[in-house]
C-alpha cells in the first residue's frame, strides 16, 4: 500500500486555494519559491509557471505549455470563487441572508460578463 500512496503523490501540484493565493499575494508566492533549493529544480529555478504551479528546463517548454490544454483548463477552474467557510455555512443554512446576498451580486456579475462578451 506504500508503494501505491507513492505514485499517487509524486506529481501533486499545489491546491487550488493555495494556487489563488499565490496569484493575489506576491509574498505568499516569494515565500513557496524560497521553500525550494534552485540547484534541485528544473531549469535552476528560472521557468515557473504560476497558476500551474509546475518549474519547467527553458522558456521554450514554457510557452508550449502556456499554450496547452491543461494549462486552459487550470486557468478556467482558478477564475471560479473557491471554497470558504462562509459558503459552507450557507450550504448547511447558517447566515443564509447575508450570504445570499453577496450570492446574488456574484451571479449578476458573471451574467454581465457573459453578455458582454457575446
Amino acid at each position: 500500500m506504500g508503494a501505491l500512496r507513492r505514485i499517487k503523490t509524486k506529481r501533486r501540484t499545489r491546491d487550488y486555494d493555495q494556487v489563488i493565493a499565490d496569484v493575489d499575494s506576491p509574498r505568499h508566492l516569494a515565500q513557496y519559491k524560497a521553500s525550494k533549493d534552485a540547484e534541485d529544480l528544473p531549469g535552476l529555478g528560472q521557468h515557473f509557471c504560476v497558476e500551474c504551479s509546475k518549474w519547467f528546463e527553458s522558456e521554450y517548454n514554457m510557452k508550449a505549455h502556456t499554450k496547452g490544454k491543461n494549462h486552459k483548463r487550470r486557468l478556467r477552474l482558478l477564475e471560479e470563487e473557491p471554497h470558504s467557510q462562509k459558503l459552507a455555512e450557507a450550504a448547511v443554512g447558517l447566515g443564509v441572508a447575508e450570504n445570499w446576498k453577496g450570492h446574488i451580486k456574484r451571479a449578476d456579475n458573471q451574467a454581465e460578463k457573459m453578455e458582454t462578451e457575446n
